[in-house]
């Protein structure tokens, strides 16, 4: 049986991308693919996309990846929109640019018999929202092929990122599963009356999957485990002190709670 570790959504956390790195290395994992959104938000994007290359086997591209590496006209944006693009750009040098604009949109396999998919976000758009408390109709798509998909086949199993919130769904004897995010964890359904304690949000997530890699045979053993690994939220804000949305950010990572919660 072989056992892949799949992360997505790091966006510059370095403190959580280590702290998963180390307990893949701990469990003797040695196949990694990543989902994506490597960089943006917290500072650390070039030392993160270092890290991914050394360890990961297959990186995929995220949304943050695809927005972040295009020419904008600065003058047609906002001043929010302006100060994020330079900021974050200017965290990459230009070799590492020019590697995640070419980074796959998505990658499958065969394990214990299924047609394993995998993507940031969706089969056609690479920023598309699909939660599971999404209509059976939209979470169906994410099963389907498209021009960006390897194989023109209906998948068994979706793996994907982008939403930040891990969770397994079963629909149509098939299975969708959220890697949940490494350095963004977020919580998006919140009551002060009903929320549990935020430690069950403010870890970093990833997925293990575990099966016969590359059989197409059913009656071969298939599991997944969604892990939740602690990290030093204050040791990775001290390092931030240079980010310009701080506040945002500690938001994000000490509370869960997305910076864009309004909207």
């Amino acid at each position: 049986m072989e056992q892949i570790a799949i992360l997505s959504d790091i966006h510059g956390n370095l403190e959580a991308l280590n702290a998963v790195l180390i307990d893949i290395h701990k469990r003797q994992i040695h196949k990694m693919i990543c989902l994506g959104d490597i960089i943006a938000k917290g500072t650390h994007s070039k030392e993160c996309v270092d890290l991914i290359k050394k360890n990961c086997e297959i990186v995929l591209q995220g949304n943050c990846e695809h927005y972040y590496t295009q020419d904008f006209d600065l003058n047609t944006l906002t001043k929010q929109e302006r100060d994020r693009i330079l900021w974050n750009q200017a965290k990459l040098d230009k070799e590492t640019l020019h590697y995640l604009k070419r980074l796959p949109y998505s990658y499958e396999f065969y394990m214990s018999g299924r047609l394993v998919r995998l993507f940031h976000a969706h089969p056609e758009k690479i920023d598309k929202i699909i939660s599971n408390r999404d209509t059976l109709d939209h979470q169906y798509e994410l099963f389907l092929s498209s021009p960006n998909t390897l194989s023109d086949k209906k998948a068994d199993i979706v793996i994907y990122g982008h939403i930040h919130m891990p969770y397994v769904q079963h629909l149509y004897n098939k299975t969708i599963i959220n890697t949940g995010s490494v350095g963004n964890d977020l919580d998006l359904y919140r009551d002060d009356k009903r929320d549990g304690p935020i430690y069950n949000t403010t870890v970093a997530h990833y997925l293990i999957l575990k099966g016969a890699l590359n059989s197409q045979n059913y009656d071969d053993l298939l599991s997944y485990e969604l892990v939740s690994v602690p990290y030093d939220i204050d040791q990775e804000l001290k390092h931030n002190l240079d980010n310009i949305e701080y506040d945002a950010y500690e938001q994000e990572i000490r509370y869960g709670k997305y910076r864009d919660m309004k909207k």
